[in-house]
């Protein structure tokens, strides 16, 4: 993949930690210019954007508030002014939480529909004119299998990463043939960290391929939707070792 993607701008929303991080690694390492969005990790994303500039290429760290609307907008702004354009967003920022449906209240449903799916629909109205300004380009969203899937006690995580899945596919349909909408799945790639060994040793009893993965797991599917087939669109691609072929109920 190296230099594949010299002179694209790429914008990775929680660029600078977990998953995010090597999302927006491989995308410096391909070539590509790379904008790292934060919300309060500033230091993580600073070094993430270090890392990048190290490789030759330019990159940045740029905050924004994902719960509001106007950060977004500024976001884009910001990207725009500093980098001349856009061509790729990769929609990994997210709330991870697990709540009991008895204790769900109606201002952690709205915190996390605000980060999981009404914040990427926002990246991706603003998006959508910066690239198709520049000939087109590439939205990936970091769904999860849990949104294929019925865990308890994250009723509202499952429903937002399903409705991130249907936003993917119905602007596959509404941005084509200027740009392609697609998305990743992950499975276990990093556990949170208060998981125990024990939970941990459950979860990936569940795996078939008997292990957890890795962020760049993630980052390799990303890689291919963006550099690889440019036919491919309104995709979800699950990095789950299996996972969901073999049980996707149990949590």
């Amino acid at each position: 993949m190296s230099g594949k993607l010299r002179g694209k701008v790429a914008l990775v929303t929680g660029g600078g930690v977990r998953v995010g991080k090597a999302i927006a690694l491989a995308l410096g390492e391909a070539g590509a210019d790379v904008a790292i969005h934060y919300g309060s990790s500033r230091g993580q994303a600073e070094e993430t954007a270090r890392s990048i500039a190290a490789t030759g290429v330019r990159s940045a760290p740029v905050q924004a508030d994902l719960a509001v609307p106007e950060d977004i907008y500024s976001l884009f702004d910001e990207v725009e002014k500093s980098f001349g354009g856009l061509d790729v967003l990769v929609n990994s920022a997210a709330v991870f939480e697990k709540t009991p449906f008895e204790n769900l209240d109606l201002e952690k449903w709205d915190r996390v529909m605000k980060i999981n799916l009404t914040a990427p629909f926002l990246c991706c109205r603003r998006a959508a004119p910066l690239m198709k300004a520049r000939g087109g380009g590439n939205i990936i969203n970091i769904c999860d299998i849990g949104g294929m899937a019925a865990w308890k006690g994250f009723s509202h995580y499952n429903v937002s990463k399903a409705g991130l899945i249907m936003l993917t596919k119905s602007l596959a349909v509404e941005l084509a043939p200027e740009i392609s909408v697609n998305a990743v799945a992950p499975g276990t790639v990093l556990f949170p960290d208060d998981y125990d060994e024990k939970e941990r040793k459950r979860i990936e009893s569940r795996i078939p391929m008997g292990h957890a993965g890795s962020p760049q797991d993630v980052a390799g599917a990303v890689m291919f939707f963006v550099a690889g087939s440019g036919y491919v669109t309104g995709q979800v691609l699950a990095v789950d070792g299996g996972r969901s072929a073999h049980d996707i109920t149990g949590g």
